[in-house]
Order: structure tokens, then sequence, then C-alpha cells
């Protein structure tokens, strides 16, 4: 049992609530295998209650100016920082990922994302527009009831990059987090209501991709924000778009990462690792296809390896470990697939490719080099702490591989040639794009991908265009002129 963890695996209307008829749902802590809580799915009478108690909160939270809702939005901010510790503390068990990681990343990032959006509330004005003796105006305004489909990834900072701008501009959300990783969220809503947020407006239903379904086709719902997988967005999106819901589409990529051979190789490595190794490898933007230039290549490859050899895989809960393991054996055994396909394709295995021999879902960090376009680990997002590192002879030619995908995520290029790194990542095909870094994804910044990889962005002011909508207003100042 964790100590900080929830007391029910719902949060409705403001407290938390249970229903054992549902399907139950094993939290595994993924550092041992061992089963450390409890949930149900959701059944019909808690998706009932969620839907009834979002849509009566909504409209009076609406009715609220901006700087009342900011306000909220800013005292749940404060709360997560001041338990930022015990809330980290969730997510490791949650997830499996670092303590070291999670106490500077997740819940922080959450509260970044509530201080943000709190502070960009009080200002979503419309335009007055003159028309002679005439006049119209418009207003942004609220889209109701907004539903949030979570990862297992950043359970903490998912419910808050889509919690927080939706309530920043009056709208209730329900949130279902991943299955894998249903703790997190609950603290969330808990905090919100705590800061002072009327209760229905933030609810958290569990379930598995049923309930999720229930919830994107119920008609009371306005919009959809889901943040997944390529296939699942694709389902989710189609189902939105038979009743012309809005929606936001945060999706996975096969992201390419370019170094040239001009570039600093100590920063070079430094990007990579936080591009494919970084939370053991499981985030959606990864530049898992790192496309390295021939010239620096051999160092390349001989410096990562160093470095991969001093990773410190272990306890996620000891603040030395680097990286803990697969958030799930499922996920774990995909990897270990896509290794063994690297390996059989012919793809030359520099350091890694095995399972560690200890408890828990974990699996060591690998790199192949010689990597060709064609083959499967260059191709499928794998998820995990693999890198694939391709060759490449000039500019021209690597653009044109980078593209070479149906995903557009993000893209990296490493160079001290800043003339160079602006052109070529306007050619690239990604919505995020790094220079000289990787991975960073502040809250002022929008975040989200292009072709395959999704739709709309999360974050910064371009988050607020997904959550509300422009109504026009025309005022007739004169008589009405008519022919007939």
């Amino acid at each position: 049992m964790v100590e900080t963890q929830p007391t029910a695996g719902h949060f409705i209307n403001g407290r938390y609530v249970e229903d054992t008829a549902g399907e139950v749902i094993d939290v595994i802590y993924p550092a041992t295998g061992e089963k450390i809580a409890q949930v149900h799915a959701a059944t019909p009478a808690i998706v009932e209650q969620a839907l009834a108690s979002a849509a009566a909160a909504q409209k009076e939270w609406a009715a609220r100016s901006g700087t009342e809702r900011g306000r909220v939005l800013r005292r749940a901010a404060d709360i997560i920082r001041e338990r930022n510790r015990e809330l980290s503390i969730l997510e490791t068990y949650d997830t499996g990922k670092a303590l070291q990681e999670t106490l500077y990343v997740d819940a922080t990032s959450g509260a970044d994302a509530l201080e943000y959006f709190g502070g960009l509330a009080g200002s979503l004005t419309g335009e007055h527009i003159q028309l002679g003796a005439d006049f119209a105006y418009t207003k942004r305004v609220p889209l109701g009831v907004c539903v949030g489909i979570g990862a297992w990834n950043y359970p903490t900072q998912i419910a808050c990059w889509k919690g927080a701008p939706a309530l920043a501009c009056g709208n209730a959300m329900i949130f279902k987090p991943s299955e894998m990783t249903p703790l997190c969220a609950l603290k969330v809503a808990e905090i919100l209501v705590e800061a002072g947020l009327p209760a229905g407006l933030y609810n958290v239903v569990q379930g598995m991709g049923a309930v999720g379904a229930t919830l994107v086709e119920d008609p009371r719902v306005a919009k959809v924000s889901l943040t997944g997988s390529v296939p699942t967005g694709k389902k989710v999106y189609a189902a939105a778009a038979a009743q012309m819901k809005h929606a936001t589409m945060e999706l996975g990529g096969k992201s390419p990462l370019i170094i040239f051979d001009d570039a600093d190789v100590e920063n070079a490595v430094s990007g990579a690792m936080l591009a494919n190794m970084y939370s053991t490898g499981q985030v959606c933007s990864n530049g898992t296809r790192v496309f390295v230039q021939k010239g620096v290549k051999d160092a390349f490859l001989t410096r990562f390896a160093e470095r991969c050899a001093a990773i410190k895989l272990g306890d996620p809960l000891d603040e030395e470990t680097h990286l803990g393991p697969m958030v799930s054996e499922a996920q774990m055994n995909i990897v270990l697939d896509y290794i063994a396909k690297g390996k059989a394709e012919g793809a030359t295995l520099v350091c890694g490719g095995d399972r560690l021999e200890r408890d828990g879902f974990y699996v060591a960090p690998t790199v192949f080099a010689d990597v060709t376009d064609g083959m499967t680990i260059a191709r499928e997002e794998i998820f995990g702490p693999v890198m694939a590192v391709l060759d490449f002879e000039d500019e021209v030619e690597v653009i044109a591989r980078a593209n070479d995908t149906p995903y557009g995520l993000s893209a990296g290029v490493f160079t001290n040639d800043i003339t160079r790194a602006h052109r070529v990542v306007d050619q690239l095909e990604a919505g995020t794009c790094w220079i000289n870094t990787y991975n960073l994804a502040p809250v002022e910044v929008p975040f989200g991908g292009v072709k395959a990889s999704g739709v709309g962005r999360e974050n910064a002011k371009a988050a607020i265009e997904h959550y509300s909508e422009i109504k026009s207003v025309y005022v007739g100042m004169t008589p009405v002129d008519l022919a007939y």
C-alpha cells in the first residue's frame, strides 16, 4: 500500500467514490511487479454521475470572471509545489520512473500549467470591430464539458496539461487516466477542489477503452483531448468527428534527430540521451531515429556507449538511480520484441539489448548502429530505451530521409552552423522542433504534431483556441435598409 495513494478509484462531484461492480484494475509497481493498489473501471452509473455533475457545474463556472477562475488554478499550483515530494513518490509508484526524474519534471510541470493558465484566464477577451455607424464584437466562450484521455507515461502532467486550459476557459473536465497509471490524476482532482474549484468541474473516472468511448460518444460532451497512440487516436478522432465535437489528438511519432559533423559531440550525445533514454525511453516526442553524419559517427557512438555504461538502473525510489523499469510487463515485452527484430534485420548492436536479471520490468539501454531506413526499428514507434543510429552524407539527403515517415510529432538538429540549423528545421515536417537541445517542453511553448502524429496543440496561448470558441455579435445602430 502506498502511503500517499488516493482513497478510492474515482473522483466525482468533489469527492472520492467507488463502485465495486466495475471491472477490477490492479495497479502494479513496475520496479517489483507487485500489486500496490486496486481500482474499478467506471460502471454506467459512475459515468452518468461524472457527466451529470460536470454539466451542472460548468454553467456557473463559465459565468465567473476569468480572474476568479485563474485564482483557483494558481492556488492549486501552489499546493502541488508544496506537496511535490509526496506527489513525485506517487508518480514513481504509478509509472516506475526514477524519483530523480519525477521530483523535477512531473508534478512541477503540472503546477507550471496550472499557474500559466491561471494567469492567462483573466486576459481571455474578444475584440471590437467598427463598421461605420454599426459595430461588431467578439467574445471567447467555453465549449462546455470536455473529456481528457491520458497516457501512462506522464499521468500527473497530462492531467494538468488538459485540465488547466479547459478550466481557465470556463469548461468542465472529465479525465480518464490510462488504466496502467490510474492514481496520480485523482490527487490532481483532490488538490483542485482543495484550492476552491467547485465540485463537479474536474472529475476523474477509471477504465479501459470502452469507458473512454462512452465518454467521447455522449452528446453532453463538446470536446475530447487524447494523448496516446496513433491507432487509438484515429478511433477517438473518428468518434468525435461523427458528432462534430472539437478534438485535440496528441499522438506518437518516430521523430528524427539530426547530428551534423560540426556539432559539439558531448552536447549531441547529451541531446540524444534526452531523446532516447530519459523516462526509460517512454516519451512520445523521442528522437529515436538518430541521423549521424559520417564524419562524426565513430566519436558519437563511442561516447554514447561510454555514457550508457554509466547509467544507473535500479530502485526508482533511490534518488541515485537514473533510470527505472518499463511501465509494465507487456510494454517490456513489446520493447524486447523490437530489439530482437533489430538484431534479426542486421543492425549492429552497440550496447544493451536484453532484459536485466532482477525483479521488475527492466530493459538495458540499447543502441543499434548501421540502421537502414527500411528496418522495423527505424519505421515503428518502440517506446522504450532503444536508439537507432543511421548514417548520412549531406543535408539534402538527410532532410528527405527524416521526412520519409507517416509521423510528424518532433524533430531535432545539432549543429554549430546556426544558419543551417534554421534552414533544416524549416524543412522538417514536425510540429515541435529543437535546435541544439531536445525534449524540453515548457508550458509557454505550443506542443503537438502534424501528419499522423495528431491535430491541435497543447500548452501556451494556442491551447486556448482548442478549449474555447469565438462568438461574433453584429450590432446595428441605424434603421434596417431593405429594398422590399
